[in-house]
């Protein structure tokens, strides 16, 4: 990194370190950085990208980086993204994790409403399955818990869909720990996307709690860093994550191929004790 940007102390990590990897759910491994694919959109995560050959080569390139985590939603989009994804890498190479997510409706760019009745969830079940080309959803998430509806229908629709064989984990976004304690009397919970960074830690009961029970956290806008912004680069808040948990799965999310680089790198820092302290102290 520059030296006007380093302002702890940090080495390179061992790219074989057993760290690098988490198992969802106990039997699904994924390497612990992955990507987050809500960018290859248009603006406001409405339409195509401006750039159509530039997403699919941000995607195949963060294969070659090692990422094996690629997480969407059937709402980016909607449905571009899931679309470029199969478009970029289908057939699938071994190994390679695709998480998606419904539980929103989209009626214009930046407009996000919530609906997670049973029959709308059954749909994106079904319509993810088919864009992704897949025969079974690897991991599947409530994007929201929509409080217009019982939680046990919600939760029904993807106990019913696993048992089906459509979906194999199953996992819950921005939820609080309760939640997750009432969604696991109908089915395994084996992640949890809520919004966490180095500048903005709301939700850390909840890595805590996710931390205790093994299961996987996957931080959304993973790379604010809050007042140490102008001090810090991508790698280093990624790598701040990384250190934060064994349970973290960060998914920076990008447009462009540069940038992909830029935050793949983060798998090469390591942050002494005193850096990932004093960062934590001054976000």
């Amino acid at each position: 990194m520059r030296g006007t940007r380093r302002a702890f102390s940090c080495t390179i990590r061992n790219m074989n370190d057993d760290n690098r990897t988490f198992r969802l759910g106990g039997d699904l491994p994924v390497n612990r950085l992955g990507f987050g694919a809500m960018r290859i959109t248009g603006d406001g995560v409405w339409g195509p990208p401006r750039d159509h050959d530039e997403a699919l080569r941000v995607l195949r390139r963060a294969v070659e980086l090692g990422v094996n985590l690629i997480d969407t939603a059937e709402s980016y989009g909607p449905y571009v993204s899931e679309e470029l994804i199969a478009e970029a890498l289908h057939p699938y190479p071994q190994g390679l994790v695709i998480a998606t997510k419904c539980g929103f409706d989209r009626y214009g760019p930046d407009q996000w409403a919530v609906n997670c009745r049973p029959e709308r969830l059954r749909e994106g079940i079904e319509g993810s399955l088919k864009r992704l080309r897949v025969d079974r959803i690897d991991l599947f998430q409530l994007h929201r818990i929509d409080d217009q509806v019982p939680e046990a229908d919600q939760f029904g629709v993807l106990a019913d869909a696993q048992r089906e064989g459509k979906i194999r984990h199953i996992g819950l976004s921005e939820v609080t720990v309760d939640q997750i304690e009432r969604a696991q009397k109908h089915f395994e919970v084996v992640s949890v996307q809520n919004r966490y960074n180095l500048g903005d830690r709301e939700w850390e009961p909840v890595l805590d709690y996710c931390e205790r029970e093994s299961i996987g956290f996957i931080p959304w806008y993973p790379l604010a860093a809050g007042k140490a912004a102008k001090r810090v680069g991508p790698a280093e808040a990624l790598a701040w994550l990384l250190r934060r948990s064994p349970v973290m799965l960060p998914i920076p999310g990008t447009s462009r191929v540069k940038h992909l680089e830029e935050n793949m790198r983060a798998v090469e820092v390591e942050l002494s004790d005193e850096g990932f302290e004093r960062l934590a102290r001054e976000a």
